[in-house]
């Protein structure tokens, strides 16, 4: 079946968008397409339909292609636990853990996962669009490579080399992992794509035509860089302000092991919401609402907020009548304790927590990876008489105690998390809490931000559109013949 493969010259060269840009252009022109990623190394991920998890931005690119999520779309997620060790997912389906020399010599292995998922996909779909991961000319990563030219071997596809001339130097990016990979591989690379060009294409066209020359591979286009697009992202963790007056100030800390950041996308596109990330070794700077947010090795965590002094800031931030909210990773923190007996998030042993909430974890084999819909619990709804709540719930800990008698929502007749007696304190395992405009609105005028002033933004419908831009994109920049062509269409 006709599969075209997406590469990058490095790590955020705009792979991902590329790849989302062509499967919405596709899916305009009526063709039945789906997004491929062999492998992918992303602590953000997304519930699948068949009960799996795959990569935030593989999720993305499905719903670029007006598809669900299935687990067949990213076969091989790697979710870092350590400097030196990863859960392994497979096909949507916890593995085990490694360390990377292990995985090292799994891969061969790991293959036969990719490869069975790719052929699912194909028997489905007439077109895939195929991501590939970091660059292929990462010399020490070639041996049984699978996410790269070792997966486009595999399945006999031509390939798209994407460079990010924002950056600069893009044809030096192209040039030298041309030269890096083998021939064979250089047969198979069909041409070129640059990516976030400013400027007057006019300038450019004399580097294109010497790259066409040196190379003797055609440039595909010439994508622009495109200001305000907000699309999911898979590592980088971005940053938004507002000088309105009223605004309510968010900080979230940037953990070390921190996951799924993307619940905080909708907040930086609230007019009303000036989001902040701090870092290491940062000031915490006054705020009406901190949010704990989620992570893969909670306890490691927790020891990283201590070293950085976050319990007294947040104590003092109590104090002086602030709101707190912890989701998923982040709600376990607020407990007294979470105890991880089978080490399945790092050495096993257990880590006193924040102390704020009467309730305490326990890490558990068998992960929660569920769709969730419910209502807000009357705390955060802020006398309405019922918010709608959507998201997905994905964790490994169970967590028990006196506070949870005041849930923070109910999903599917149950409840879940958990808000404090004097209504300061809340937490969640669901991910996606402001998503949905009338959540977002209850739960940020929960933490004191005027409904009046201000009204978040359909995320869902933003996406959507941010989507069309992309597509819009391929049909004036890129040469749509050549591709169509290479697509057998």
């Amino acid at each position: 079946m006709p599969t075209l493969m997406v590469q990058g010259t490095t790590s955020d060269a705009g792979k991902t968008t590329v790849v989302a840009a062509l499967c919405r252009w596709l899916a305009h022109q009526g063709v039945s397409v789906a997004p491929f990623k062999p492998q992918n190394m992303a602590l953000n991920s997304a519930v699948t339909v068949d009960g799996g998890e795959i990569g935030r931005s593989t999720a993305l690119q499905a719903l670029a292609c007006g598809l669900e999520p299935h687990s067949d779309m990213n076969p091989v997620l790697l979710k870092p636990q350590s400097d030196c060790g990863a859960q392994v997912i497979l096909r949507g389906q916890v593995y085990g853990n490694m360390d990377a020399l292990d995985y090292h010599d799994y891969k061969a292995e790991a293959m036969a996962s990719v490869m069975a998922s790719w052929r699912a996909l194909s028997e489905r779909y007439d077109v895939i669009i195929a991501e590939g991961a970091g660059s292929p000319a990462e010399i020490n990563l070639r041996a049984n490579d699978i996410a790269n030219m070792g997966f486009a071997e595999a399945a006999d596809c031509p390939v798209l080399l994407v460079g990010d001339i924002d950056k600069g130097g893009v044809f030096a990016q192209l040039v030298g992992t041309l030269a890096l990979i083998s021939e064979r591989e250089q047969a198979r690379t069909a041409g070129f794509i640059i990516n976030r060009f400013r400027g007057d294409l006019g300038l450019l066209e004399p580097g294109l035509d010497w790259l066409t020359e040196h190379t003797g591979k055609p440039v595909f286009g010439v994508l622009p860089y495109l200001h305000g697009l907000v699309i999911d992202s898979e590592d980088s963790v971005g940053t938004s302000g507002t000088s309105e007056a009223g605004a309510l100030n968010v900080v979230v800390p940037v953990l070390p092991r921190i996951s799924n950041h993307n619940d905080f996308d909708p907040l930086r596109l609230h007019p009303g919401v000036n989001l902040t990330f701090v870092g290491p070794d940062a000031p915490i700077p006054p705020a009406d609402l901190i949010i704990l947010p989620g992570s893969k090795s909670t306890r490691h965590d927790l020891q990283w907020l201590k070293q950085q002094g976050w319990p007294e800031a947040i104590r003092k931030h109590l104090r002086y009548g602030g709101k707190l909210l912890g989701i998923c990773g982040g709600f376990q923190m607020l407990g007294q304790g979470v105890e991880d007996p089978q080490g399945l998030e790092g050495e096993t042993g257990s880590t006193e927590a924040l102390g704020l909430l009467e309730m305490t974890t326990r890490m558990v084999s068998g992960k929660q990876l569920r769709e969730v819909t419910g209502r807000l619990g009357g705390a955060l709804s802020a006398g309405a008489d019922e918010v709608t709540l959507t998201g997905y719930e994905m964790h490994n800990g169970v967590t028990e105690g006196p506070a949870l008698a005041r849930p923070f929502s109910v999903l599917d007749g149950r409840a879940d998390g958990a808000v404090s007696a004097d209504g300061q304190i809340a937490g969640s395992y669901v991910h996606g809490l402001f998503d949905a405009p009338a959540a977002c609105d209850a739960i940020l005028a929960w933490a004191g931000l005027n409904r009046e002033t201000a009204r978040a933004v359909d995320y869902q419908a933003n996406r959507l559109h941010q989507l069309d831009r992309l597509a819009d994109q391929v049909e004036q920049c890129l040469d749509t013949h050549r591709l169509r062509t290479l697509l057998q269409l």
